[in-house]
C-alpha cells in the first residue's frame, strides 16, 4: 500500500495520560467509569513506574484510555498546546448521570455541544472526562479535545489523516465572559472516536505537564502496512515522524503537530491478548522482554494496587 493508497484514519486507538497514585486511578476509572482493567505492565521508557490500560469488555482499539501513574506527580493544568479532555459515547446518559448522582461524583452539566447532550467530570487528578449522549450502545470512545493557539496547521494534518471539517460553535465561558470556539473533525471513515475537536479559547491557562494533564493521542492503523502508508504520507507533508517502536500490545510511530500536540498512529494488530489469556487481562504484571530480567526489582518497587469489584 503506497501513501496515496492509505484509507483515511477511521479514529482513536488510545490516549495516554499523567495521573498521581495508582489505586486512586483505577479506583476512578474502573470502580466510577466502571472501565475494564486491561493491561498492568510498565512504562517502557521508564521501568520503574506502572502503565496502567484500560478499556471496554472487548479491549478493543478505540475504547483505551492509558495512564502513567507518578505517586509524587504533580498537578497539571491544561492550555494551549495541549489535549485537553477526552469523551466517550454513552446510550442513556440520563442512566449514567443517575449512578454517578448515586455515588456522590459531582459533575458539570447536562449542556449541549454539536446538538448532542453531554455531562463532564474530573478523574482525582482533575483530568476532564465527558461522557456524550449518541448511539444505541456505550461505544469507547467519541472524540478527543485538543486546545490549541491556532486551529490552521492543526487542521491541515488532520485532513491530510482523512478527516473534514464538520461543524463550528462558539459559545461564552462562565465566569470570565470569555468565549470559545471549537471547530469538530470527523473522519471520512469513521469508528468509534472518529471525532477531534480542535478548541480556542481566551481564557487565560498556560499549560503545564503533570498529573491530570494528556501525554498524547493515538489514532488508528489498521495494520502495519496501512501505517507504514501513513508515515510515508505524514513525512511528505513535513511531519518529523519517528520509526515505527514495537510497544508489545502494537506498533507506534510518533510525530509533534503544528499545535503541539504529540500524536501517534498505533496499529490494531496484535491485541493484548498477546501475553495473557483474554479472561484474566490486567490480572498479573506484564513485562517487555527486555525487562523480565530485572522482575524481582522492579515487583518490589512497584506500589501494590487493588482492581475494584
Amino acid at each position: 500500500m503506497s501513501s496515496s493508497d492509505a484509507r483515511a484514519i477511521p479514529g482513536l486507538h488510545h490516549v495516554t495520560a499523567i495521573s498521581g497514585p495508582p489505586q486512586e486511578n483505577l479506583d476512578f476509572w474502573v470502580g466510577t467509569l466502571g472501565q475494564r482493567f486491561v493491561k498492568r505492565t510498565v512504562n517502557f521508557d521508564d521501568p520503574g513506574t506502572y502503565h496502567l490500560y484500560y478499556g471496554d469488555a472487548q479491549a478493543a482499539p478505540g475504547s483505551i484510555m492509558t495512564f502513567f501513574p507518578f505517586v509524587d506527580a504533580g498537578p497539571g493544568r491544561a492550555g494551549a498546546g495541549m489535549a485537553s479532555a477526552v469523551a466517550y459515547a454513552v446510550a442513556d446518559l440520563d442512566k449514567r448521570m443517575g449512578e454517578l448522582a448515586d455515588a456522590a461524583v459531582d459533575f458539570e452539566g447536562p449542556f449541549e455541544r454539536f446538538g448532542e447532550r453531554a455531562i463532564a467530570l474530573k478523574d482525582p487528578d482533575g483530568l476532564r472526562v465527558e461522557l456524550i449522549e449518541g448511539g444505541a450502545r456505550d461505544e469507547g470512545f467519541h472524540s478527543v479535545t485538543l486546545w490549541l493557539k491556532d486551529i490552521a496547521a492543526t487542521a491541515s494534518v488532520l485532513e491530510a489523516m482523512g478527516y473534514e471539517h464538520e461543524a463550528d460553535e462558539e459559545i461564552v465561558t462562565g465566569g470570565t465572559g470569555g468565549t470559545e470556539t471549537r471547530r469538530r473533525y470527523r473522519s471520512t471513515e469513521p469508528e468509534r472516536g472518529s471525532a477531534v475537536d480542535l478548541l480556542t479559547s481566551d481564557a487565560a491557562s498556560i499549560a503545564r505537564p503533570g498529573a491530570g494533564t494528556i501525554h498524547h493521542v493515538a489514532f488508528r492503523a489498521r495494520d502495519g502496512e496501512e501505517q507504514r502508508a501513513w508515515r510515508e504520507r505524514l513525512s511528505a507533508i513535513g511531519q518529523e515522524v519517528t520509526p515505527v517502536i514495537d510497544r508489545q500490545y502494537f506498533d507506534a510511530i510518533y510525530f509533534r503537530t503544528p499545535g503541539g500536540v504529540l500524536f501517534e498512529i498505533a496499529t490494531d494488530p496484535p491485541g493484548f491478548a498477546v501475553d495473557e489469556d483474554f479472561e484474566h487481562l490486567g490480572e498479573a504484571l506484564k513485562l517487555p522482554e527486555q525487562y523480565e530480567g530485572d522482575r524481582a526489582r522492579l515487583e518490589r518497587i512497584l506500589p501494590p494496587i487493588k482492581v475494584p469489584k
